[in-house]
């Protein structure tokens, strides 16, 4: 199973800028890997220890902002699919436009 965490923080003061990067150290320091700026996610072995690890998030979670947790199977999380935009290029690698003189 996998727990995804979601998260929306302020950053706009200073302690908003503490509570955030404190969240992302506990989230880091409990083996959560950076799928994407601000989603995380972390292996778990069966829906024992994927309760376990949403119950620590829970209790670690910072006072403001937006915190998210999913729980998928290996299965589910498998079948993501990733969409990468295309490659482009505003140079032409061509010699039409070459000026000789």
């Amino acid at each position: 199973m996998r727990v995804i965490v979601f998260f929306d923080l302020p950053t706009l003061t200073s302690e908003n800028r503490r509570e955030y990067t404190r969240f992302r150290k506990f989230l880091i320091k409990n083996g959560f890997l950076m799928m994407q700026e601000s989603v995380y996610t972390k292996m778990a072995l069966n829906q024992t220890a994927a309760t376990s690890i949403v119950e620590s998030v829970r209790k670690n979670k910072p006072l403001e902002g937006i915190v998210q947790m999913m729980t998928v199977t290996e299965k589910q999380y498998n079948r993501m699919e990733y969409v990468c935009g295309e490659f482009s290029s505003d140079v032409l690698c061509t010699d039409e436009r070459l000026v000789v003189f």
